[in-house]
């Protein structure tokens, strides 16, 4: 209904009538309940000037690049040989350490944008006779001039600079003493894991009727809000270990080029014998090294 007018604005002779009458009809009125948080504009998707982000590899790749999220140079596998600890010659202090070994490692191949989509390093490890290869493995190396390797991974980089030259040995001194490098490696496997040993479950009680089920999870599918039925991802029991584990920011304590050892700070995931992906760290700056000239991919032999 529209609003009502005071008794005043009805009396023409009183002065200031038009001016009260006016203001009564131009009045909005407010209904409902004024909300405490009304919505704001956003002012990062209405600047002009923004770019487009488009879905494509390449761009994906060209947001990377600028972002600086990809190493520079590429990495080195390494095999965990056990732990130690060195000790601070100026505080006494005991520092837990990871000794990893460098088992002539080289460069294998490259992978270009021009062909691949992105940036990468193939690098190989170790040594394996051409008697436990397929025929497809064998062709890989010999097209490229490198012995038969057992280990083989790709590290990815920046851009073109950080391809080294296929057939180059990748020593314990392209390390530094200082850097921080980030750790990739598999977790020891543990078989087949109850949920205490699994997940940390507590367990059922020890008394009112528990029976012979005390390290057992229990119910899984009622009481869920979804009905009597087990949702995807359920913590039970089942297979523990064995997969790949990251560890970042480690610190290089000690390099010994002559022995192709790199003495890392703290502990590293996976058993003595297990294969070590080392890497400059994302997340500290990069080292102060010389880059090679960056190689022009279509020089470079097809892989």
């Amino acid at each position: 209904m529209p609003p009502k007018l005071p008794r005043e604005a009805l009396c023409l002779s009183q002065r200031g009538w038009v001016a009260q009458f006016f203001v009564n009809i131009t009045s909005k009125r407010q209904f409902g309940i004024r909300s405490l948080n009304p919505p704001k504009a956003n002012p990062y998707n209405a600047r002009p000037g923004l770019p487009l982000l488009k879905s494509t590899p390449a761009a994906a790749l060209e947001r990377k690049m600028r972002a600086d999220t990809l190493p520079h140079r590429t990495g080195a596998l390494a095999v965990k040989k056990g732990m130690t600890a060195i000790y601070d010659p100026e505080t006494g202090e005991r520092i837990p350490c990871t000794v990893l070994q460098l088992d002539r490692v080289q460069v294998i191949a490259h992978k270009t944008i021009e062909k691949h989509g992105y940036f990468a390093v193939q690098v190989g490890s170790g040594w394996k006779s051409h008697q436990r290869m397929n025929k497809a493995l064998v062709g890989h190396f010999s097209a490229n001039g490198v012995s038969p390797k057992r280990y083989v991974h790709e590290f990815r980089v920046k851009d073109s600079a950080g391809l080294l030259e296929i057939g180059r040995e990748i020593n314990a001194d392209w390390f530094q003493e200082g850097q921080f490098v980030d750790a990739r490696s598999n977790t020891k496997g543990k078989g087949f894991a109850g949920v205490m040993k699994r997940h940390g479950f507590h367990g059922q009680d020890r008394s009112h009727g528990v029976s012979l089920t005390h390290r057992s999870m229990g119910s899984a599918g009622p009481s869920q809000g979804g009905g009597s039925r087990v949702y995807p991802g359920k913590k039970m029991a089942g297979n523990m270990g064995n997969k790949q584990n990251t560890l970042q920011n480690l610190k290089v304590l000690k390099v010994d080029n002559e022995n192709g050892l790199v003495v890392v700070n703290g502990s590293v995931s996976g058993p003595k014998g297990c294969i070590v992906k080392i890497q400059d760290a994302l997340k500290k700056p990069w080292p102060t090294v010389e880059l090679p000239s960056p190689l022009d991919a279509a020089s470079q032999p097809s892989q």
